[in-house]
C-alpha cells in the first residue's frame, strides 16, 4: 500500500511562525535548538543554534476526549514542508508509537504499538488495511509528543 508521511498543514505553521497563539492561547516560544528536534513542517531536524519555536498543538480538528494535546517544535523562519513515501529524517530514535484513528478522529482500540523505526511504514499499511482506520500518527516512544501523520497515498 502506498503511504504518505504527511507534515502539519503550511497554512497552521505559517500562523504559529507570524506569533498566532497556540491551542492555550499562548504566543509560539522562541529559543534556540540544541539541534535535532524535530520540525513538525519540515520533517528535518532544527540545527543546532538555529531559532524554533516550540509550542503547544493538537493535531486534530476539534476538541474531543482523543484529541491528544502536546509540545512541538518547529522552525522559526519558513520551512518547506517534507514528507513523502520515505521515513523522514525527524524519526531518528530506535522505535516510535505507531496508532490508528478513525474518521472521528478517535482512537482506534487495538491498533497502537511501539515499533521499530524501520518497522514504521509496514506497521503503518497493516494499520490501513482496517477499514475502521482512517490514518495513523506516529508518536515519541518515551513521551507521546506527535510527531507526524500517515495517510494512504
Amino acid at each position: 500500500m502506498p503511504l504518505r508521511f504527511t507534515p502539519l498543514p503550511t497554512e497552521t505553521v505559517r500562523a504559529f511562525q507570524a506569533g498566532g497563539a497556540d491551542i492555550w492561547g499562548l504566543p509560539p516560544e522562541h529559543r534556540l535548538a540544541e539541534g535535532g528536534e524535530p520540525c513538525r513542517h519540515c520533517l528535518r531536524p532544527v540545527a543546532a543554534g538555529a531559532e524554533m519555536l516550540v509550542l503547544a498543538h493538537r493535531p486534530f480538528p476539534a476538541p474531543q476526549p482523543y484529541a491528544e494535546a502536546g509540545p512541538i517544535f518547529l522552525c522559526a523562519t519558513p520551512c518547506e514542508a517534507g514528507g513523502g513515501a520515505e521515513i523522514p529524517a525527524i524519526l531518528s530514535s530506535p522505535d516510535y508509537i505507531v496508532r490508528g484513528y478513525g474518521p472521528d478522529h478517535r482512537i482506534v482500540y487495538g491498533t497502537g504499538a511501539v515499533v521499530p523505526t524501520d518497522r514504521i511504514p509496514a506497521e503503518a499499511a497493516a494499520r490501513l488495511e482496517d477499514p475502521r482506520v482512517a490514518y495513523v500518527h506516529v508518536r515519541s516512544a518515551r513521551n507521546n509528543c506527535y510527531q507526524c501523520r500517515i495517510d494512504r497515498d
